[in-house]
């Protein structure tokens, strides 16, 4: 079965737990201390759909370190999972900017795109109320919202599969786009071959043309 390989890149603000999500879902793991990211690169091969694919997962700083690389990782990624923090505020309005940033770069309103609420555990600490970024998530048109527990790896599987699912779906009606296009040109290619088809027959006919005369003569 022919695998295909997809690019995901992990955003978000200091802290929320982007490695810790990256990494319970790459390596089933839970990390303990808070290590500052600068850049780290996993792959990871899973199903979804019957389809074989193998995640290039791009775990970056966050978002008030390294900004001049950012607009690298946006420009190779495929699929965006946007972390915050249900414990802060500041880390879901930091999401905006990432997401504009994402839609300016990629031209394309409709890139493959999660948020993750992480932190779920938490939820006496909770300042951000699932209905406050369910909110984000509509007006972004209607991007699926995952809160999750890197700790307790809770919806940490299903908030990558369904952006794996998205990019699956968007290079399949990339592909079939394609197809269109080439077969347009395919298409726009015929018509001088039917023009030289009719221009022949036509020729035949005109060479018949003084046989008929010549025998209504005789």
């Amino acid at each position: 079965m022919s695998q295909r390989e997809y690019h995901i890149v992990v955003l978000g603000a200091g802290g929320v737990g982007k490695s810790c999500l990256t990494a319970q879902f790459v390596q089933n793991v839970w990390i303990e201390s808070y290590d500052p990211t600068i850049e780290d690169s996993y792959r990871k091969q899973i199903e979804v759909d019957g389809k074989q694919c193998i995640l290039e997962i791009l775990d970056t700083a966050g978002t008030e370190q390294f900004t001049a690389m950012r607009e690298l990782y946006m420009k190779s990624g495929q699929g965006f999972l946007l972390v915050f923090s249900i414990t802060s505020l500041s880390s879901l309005t930091e999401l905006h900017e990432l997401r504009d940033q994402i839609v300016r770069i990629k031209d394309d309103p409709q890139v493959p795109l999660v948020i993750v609420g992480n932190k779920s555990d938490l939820d006496d600490e909770r300042v951000v109320s699932r209905a406050r970024a369910f909110a984000v998530s509509q007006s972004w048109g209607n991007v699926h919202y995952y809160e999750t527990s890197a700790r307790r790896r809770a919806n940490v599987d299903e908030a990558f599969v369904d952006l794996c699912r998205q990019i699956i779906r968007k290079d399949a009606a990339t592909s079939t786009i394609r197809d269109m296009e080439r077969g347009s040109r395919r298409q726009r290619d015929r018509p001088s071959h039917r023009h030289r088809t009719h221009h022949h027959r036509g020729h035949r006919g005109r060479s018949q043309r003084p046989q008929g005369i010549s025998c209504s003569i005789l």
